[in-house]
């Protein structure tokens, strides 16, 4: 069996994941790891059985023994680490906010064209079958009149932001953010389901460092569809999303989770659309839909496809623009978007 060979870039939590997830997928294999610190390179590797490690990324991606790149750093360096990778021929799936801004996404998508590589962002919650699920049955409640999405959830480090303490979530510098750490899973399911809104209004509630906390958005398109999203890193929400029709509303308990998903018929009747992700080892979330995006990315690879069918070059062009949008509207600007 030809196995697809990953480097990961990256050695934070959401890499925890990312492998627990993608040794579900049998044509899996973990090569090498990289961090800035080649200690903690090791460490990683050591733990999770990588035969290599590296704290210089030219020398790791330009390795023969990759076939693939998994990035998952501060949202800064996206940009330049997924361009360094794909000169070298590699593969790039990178994580969400996929770049800082459009402009960034746009390089790195011209240089997957060039290079004839795959990039792909890593956007889990539209390779879930619930979320086909959902798309293939949006016709059950008739003509769409709005989307409404709702993710708050207060973030373990700003009991430390309030103590003075500031971590990386809460740094402009990094491009992070409320918006570009959870306000993301709120737009793309939109982008995906209805493409890219005709007008956007914004506020937000922003923190002493510049960065947003919360922030909401209102959407809307001309074929009159209307959209809020709501998120936030200092509060927390258990109110469930929902897309309504005239003939009934998909309801989503957990956008970021992409679960508990069901139609509420105007006549009172429902309809379950979940379909379980049996993957064995884990009830958590997270690494069920990242096994999703896992799945998606290796067969791609092994396919020799350039694009992903489920997270296009253009929704990810498309979503960057519209928390472009946003930012401009709540005057968060990050050092990147000045370069």
């Amino acid at each position: 069996m030809k196995k697809v060979r990953f480097g990961v870039v990256g050695t934070s939590g959401i890499t925890e994941w990312f492998l627990q997830a993608a040794k579900n997928v049998e044509e899996f294999e973990l090569v090498s790891v990289y961090s800035r610190s080649i200690e903690k390179a090791e460490q990683f590797a050591k733990k999770h059985g990588a035969k290599k490690f590296f704290d210089n990324l030219e020398e790791m991606s330009s390795d023969a023994d990759i076939d693939a790149v998994y990035i998952a750093s501060p949202n800064f360096m996206h940009k330049e680490q997924a361009i360094t990778c794909m000169n070298n021929k590699k593969a790039v799936l990178c994580e969400k906010a996929f770049a800082s801004n459009a402009k960034e996404a746009r390089e790195m998508i011209e240089c997957a064209k060039k290079n004839d590589v795959l990039l792909m962002e890593e956007m889990r919650l539209t390779c879930t079958p619930n979320f086909r699920n959902i798309k293939e049955n949006l016709d059950k409640i008739g003509t769409i009149r709005r989307y409404s999405a709702n993710f708050c959830q207060y973030s373990s480090r700003y009991d430390n932001f309030k103590k003075g303490i500031i971590e990386n979530a809460f740094k402009p510098e990094l491009s992070n953010g409320a918006l570009m750490d959870i306000g993301v899973y709120c737009i793309h399911p939109l982008v995906a389901l209805f493409g890219k809104p005709d007008r956007i209004h914004a506020d937000a509630t922003k923190l002493h460092t510049g960065v947003d906390g919360q922030g909401v958005a209102i959407m809307s398109y001309d074929s009159g569809i209307l959209a809020d999203i709501r998120y936030s890193k200092i509060t927390k929400s258990d109110v469930p999303s929902e897309i309504q029709g005239e003939d009934g509303s998909i309801i989503i308990d957990g956008i970021s989770r992409m679960s508990g998903v069901k139609i509420a018929y105007r006549n009172g009747d429902s309809e379950s659309l979940e379909i379980p992700i049996n993957i064995g080892e884990t009830d958590r979330y997270e690494i069920e839909s990242l096994y999703c995006v896992a799945r998606e990315f290796v067969g791609l690879v092994l396919e020799g496809k350039k694009e992903s069918s489920l997270n296009t070059h253009a929704n990810t062009i498309a979503v960057m623009e519209i928390m472009d949008e946003i930012r401009r509207q709540i005057g968060l600007v990050f050092p990147a978007d000045e370069k």
